[in-house]
C-alpha cells in the first residue's frame, strides 16, 4: 500500500497538469468551432436576405475590335449595344451588350495594358465559355447552322450532354466558347 502512494504521488503531479490541458484544448476547440459554425449560420441568413436581389450584373470580355464582338452578339442573339464609353487618359473603351433577358456584356478595349491572348477556343482556367439559352433545340440547330454558314467556327455539337443539356459549341471572332443551349 505504502508503494502505491509513492506511485500516485510521483504521477499525480505530472497527470493533473497534462489533463487540464487537455480539458482547455478541448474546451477551447469546441469555443472556436461553435464560434465558426454561428459565423456560418450568421453568413447564410446575410446571403439568405440578398437573394431576392443578388445577380450577375455583367461579365467583361477584353477585345481588339469593339464593334467586330458587340456584332456578332448583336446579330445572332439580338443584343442590344450601348454607346461606346472612352476613358483617352486610361487608354479604355467599351460598349455594353445587353441581352433581352438582363443579361450584358461588356466588350471592352485597351490601349495601355496587354491582356493575355490564348488560341480560339482554349480550354483554360477561370471563364471559359458563355452560355446562352435559346429556348428550344430547334433554335439551337437553326443558330448553329447560320453561324456554319457564315464561317464562325463550329466546336461541339449540337448534342444531348450527359447532363440533359441540348448544346452547341461556337466561336465568337475572339476566340471565347460560346454554348448555344436548349
Amino acid at each position: 500500500m505504502h508503494v502505491l502512494r509513492e506511485v500516485r504521488r510521483k504521477h499525480a503531479p505530472r497527470a493533473l497538469p497534462k489533463l487540464q490541458r487537455r480539458t482547455r484544448h478541448a474546451a477551447a476547440a469546441a469555443d472556436r468551432e461553435a464560434r465558426e459554425e454561428s459565423a456560418f449560420d450568421d453568413a447564410r441568413v446575410k446571403t439568405a436576405r440578398m437573394r431576392g436581389r443578388m445577380k450577375i450584373e455583367h461579365i467583361a470580355l477584353w477585345t481588339e475590335d469593339l464593334e467586330r464582338l458587340a456584332g456578332f452578339y448583336q446579330r445572332y442573339f439580338g443584343a442590344t449595344v450601348a454607346d461606346k464609353y472612352v476613358n483617352a487618359t486610361k487608354g479604355f473603351e467599351s460598349r455594353f451588350v445587353s441581352f433581352e433577358a438582363g443579361a450584358r456584356l461588356e466588350i471592352m478595349r485597351t490601349t495601355t495594358l496587354a491582356p493575355v491572348k490564348y488560341e480560339p477556343g482554349a480550354q483554360r482556367m477561370g471563364l471559359t465559355h458563355l452560355a446562352i439559352s435559346l429556348g428550344s433545340e430547334q433554335r439551337v440547330n437553326e443558330l448553329t447552322e447560320r453561324l456554319r454558314q457564315d464561317g464562325h467556327p463550329i466546336l461541339d455539337g449540337p448534342r444531348r450532354t450527359g447532363d440533359g443539356y441540348y448544346e452547341s459549341v461556337v466561336l465568337d471572332p475572339d476566340g471565347n466558347r460560346v454554348e448555344l443551349a436548349a
